[in-house]
């Protein structure tokens, strides 16, 4: 009787693993075609079209590289979302059986499978990526593909000696006990996850110098897209002014101008397709309906706003918390408690608002990032994106969106506790250093929100009332306005 009660609960757990491993290839087969489809959309063509047949075999597999490490990176956002969604339905429905697939065990495997798939991009696929494309053979050896692997796999086993003495030499700096050091010859166990640990701070700190720059930059991004209202503009008269700029350059560049006057003729196109982008942009608010004008913009405005708002506002209440309880320090567990309690203290509300700010700040860290000086040229274009840019940006939104669990706990943005190895950080456990970074998201998101305002405000006045048209001054404060 006790033999085939063991073989029914085998027989039970193998079935539930072999239920959990169709539902990950299922997810994650469709993470890999829409990031397949993003990639190929910004790919420069002519990389993979080139007559060189090997060429464009080595862009092949790096695309494909590519495009694994860019899923990884959907799958690292979604995985804290989903989570949280996942609990408030077995909570509301924890005997349905239409949900039996969704429990503990899956979520517990998800997370432990992003951990997983992102040591995996970042320590081989995209250094072998990036290596791969820049290797020619070695010298006297046959060409073909062949020839490039084994250069890539000699540069890349000396890379990973190099970081691997570096970790350890770090490790031998700032950790006196001699058991972490020699734990550090586990490569598995300990190495990797050392190693990642540090790369998921230093995404935390990326996230905390571009999230709130995006978070103002997130109302320059929405309104370049929705309709604005203007006030006391005449929209006619712009229209004119612009189709009369048109008129004049497309003759200059259709007639060459006279023979005396050396025109830069590529820089009269680019300003060609700017005014053209602009008259466009004009006719577009012209044809928009009084509600979409006067309604949408500020809706969406508000929204921001209020979404902004909170943002600060939860981390100042966690800031709080952290100096009266140490149960808002971010932790890490083994085993999931889904279906037992809500992670937020207004239930469902409070979980789908967690899930809107967990996205929000994403975004926002996205177009903080693309916007910052040092990060602008990575920018993507669109069918005229070399390889190389490729992986770059697949790497720099691997690293943000890995770090995103970790960001939004020690925030406070979420209560759900980080799971399998993401709990494992030497860092979490250091009380002023998560104060620390929660002091500084909260000061630099409000010193950035202040300062876009208090400009924007101005130019806007100034347009206006029209004093954009009047001398060198007035137009400082208008230029100063643009972010």
């Amino acid at each position: 009787m006790e033999v085939d009660q063991d073989v029914s609960v085998r027989e039970q757990l193998f079935h539930e693993w072999v239920r959990e491993c169709i539902i990950c290839t299922l997810l994650f087969s469709t993470l890999y075609l829409l990031s397949y489809m993003v990639i190929t959309k910004f790919k420069k063509h002519a990389d993979f079209a080139t007559v060189d047949v090997e060429d464009a075999a080595v862009n092949r597999i790096a695309l494909w590289m590519c495009t694994f490490t860019l899923a990884v990176s959907v799958g690292a956002v979604l995985l804290l979302p989903f989570s949280i969604i996942s609990n408030e339905v077995l909570l509301s429905v924890p005997h349905n059986y239409y949900i039996q697939w969704l429990n503990g065990s899956l979520i517990h495997g998800l997370w432990n499978l992003v951990f997983l798939f992102s040591n995996l991009s970042l320590v081989f696929l995209m250094p072998f990526a990036y290596f791969f494309t820049e290797a020619e053979g070695f010298a006297g050896s046959k060409k073909g593909v062949m020839s490039r692997v084994y250069e890539t796999s000699v540069v890349l086993l000396l890379l990973t000696l190099l970081v691997f003495g570096i970790v350890w030499v770090a490790s031998a700096i700032f950790d006196d006990d001699a058991a972490g050091r020699e734990s550090l010859y586990d490569l598995w166990e300990y190495y990797l996850p050392y190693l990642y640990s540090g790369i998921s701070l230093f995404g935390v700190l990326l996230l905390l110098l571009s999230t709130p720059f995006g978070l103002s930059r997130m109302f320059s991004v929405t309104g370049k897209l929705l309709v604005k209202p203007r006030l006391l503009e005449n929209l006619e008269e712009h229209l004119s002014c612009t189709a009369f700029e048109e008129a004049a350059i497309s003759r200059k560049i259709t007639t060459k101008a006279s023979c005396w006057l050396n025109l830069n003729m590529e820089a009269l196109q680019k300003r060609l397709l700017a005014i053209q982008s602009h008259r466009i942009t004009l006719e577009m608010r012209r044809r928009a309906s009084p509600w979409q004008r006067n309604l949408v913009y500020p809706l969406a405005m508000l929204l921001l706003l209020a979404l902004t708002a909170i943002t600060v506002l939860i981390v100042c209440v966690n800031v709080l918390e952290l100096l009266i309880d140490e149960a808002a320090m971010p932790k890490g567990l083994q085993d999931s408690r889904l279906g037992k309690v809500s992670f937020s203290v207004f239930g469902s509300f409070g979980a789908a608002v967690q899930v809107i700010l967990i996205f929000y700040l994403m975004a926002s860290s996205v177009v903080g990032f693309y916007s910052s000086p040092v990060f602008i040229r990575l920018l993507p274009k669109k069918s005229d994106t070399t390889m190389t840019k490729i992986i770059g940006n697949c790497v720099s939104l691997l690293i943000l969106s890995s770090a995103l669990p970790v960001f939004s706990r020690t925030l406070g943005i979420t209560r759900f506790d980080l799971l399998g190895d993401f709990g494992r950080f030497n860092w979490l456990g250091n009380f002023y250093l998560i104060l620390l970074y929660n002091m500084l998201f909260a000061g630099l998101t409000t010193l950035c929100l202040v300062k876009k305002f208090t400009w924007a405000v101005q130019a806007e006045l100034i347009r206006a009332f029209g004093l954009d048209r009047l001398p060198l001054s007035v137009n400082k404060v208008r230029s100063q306005g643009k972010v």
